[in-house]
């Protein structure tokens, strides 16, 4: 059984964060383990509070895990302060992980900010050109580079970006845009040209969590083996067919959470 490690955020709402990545990487076949680096409180409507967990108990949880169990990809999610995007670059330093996905958790889907100006910064200068692959979604690739995406025309201008400021692969995620068909975007420094993966685009209030969801899908597929380009293809379509199994459903007045375990169902 692959070991594919988060390292990220709790979500008290079940949707997102820590308990999406277990369930979205329990749901591929791949064997889940954490590092919590800040606990939230939130809902389906918003974010209350958010507390980071201290350096020590974050460092002392990835060393637990990576010095026994071991893992075949990492997945990073919220890393709240720069002292914490600090520890975690020194520590992939460290380990060596042979793959690691970088979600730069910046915003929520609500809207509400879960990691400061400066552990942005850090983010892009210290962690990301540690990372097997980014995946930003519109607004945080904006923050990341300054850069505003009014069409797909323009991932061409952030992945040049990006990729000046240490990136190797980043998988941009389209949602934030108005079109009818959604496409996300894979650019690398290994392919000659872009991968295009498009789905039709679902009318539904629960997307909560969508972005640690895809980031993880793509954490297993690359610990399963699938070549990246390949790896995208697939976490594309298991969060699009986790949106739709979960169109209808009634959880909370706010974004409701997707449906991770569909193929059970």
């Amino acid at each position: 059984m692959k070991r594919v490690l988060t390292i990220a955020g709790s979500d008290s709402g079940g949707g997102a964060g820590i308990q999406a990545d277990i369930k979205t990487i329990s749901a591929i076949g791949c064997y889940a383990a954490s590092a919590i680096t800040a606990v939230t409180a939130q809902n389906t409507l918003g974010v209350v509070a958010v507390e980071p967990l201290s350096l020590d108990i974050i460092e002392k949880q990835i060393r637990a895990v990576l010095d026994d169990i071991g893992a075949d990809a990492v997945k990073i999610g919220m890393l709240a302060t720069p002292d914490i995007v600090e520890l975690v670059a020194a520590l992939i330093e460290e380990y060596q992980p042979p793959f690691v996905v970088l979600d730069p958790v910046l915003v929520a889907t609500s809207g509400d900010v879960l990691t400061e100006g400066s552990a942005a910064e850090a983010i892009v200068k210290r962690l990301m050109p540690l990372a097997t692959v980014l995946t930003p979604n519109i607004p945080e690739a904006e923050r990341m580079t300054g850069i505003n995406i009014h069409t797909a025309e323009d991932y061409d201008t952030v992945w040049q970006q990006l990729h000046h400021d240490g990136a190797k692969a980043v998988l941009l995620k389209g949602g934030h845009l108005t079109d009818t068909v959604l496409t996300d975007t894979l650019f690398s420094t290994k392919e000659s040209f872009p991968h295009h993966y498009t789905h039709t685009r679902i009318d539904t209030p629960n997307t909560h969590g969508t972005g640690c969801t895809l980031s993880s899908a793509l954490a297993c597929y690359l610990a399963l083996g699938y070549p990246l380009s390949r790896a995208a293809a697939l976490a594309t379509d298991y969060i699009h067919e986790a949106i739709v199994a979960a169109r209808d459903l009634h959880l909370g007045e706010g974004h409701g959470p997707v449906d991770h375990f569909f193929r059970l169902r």
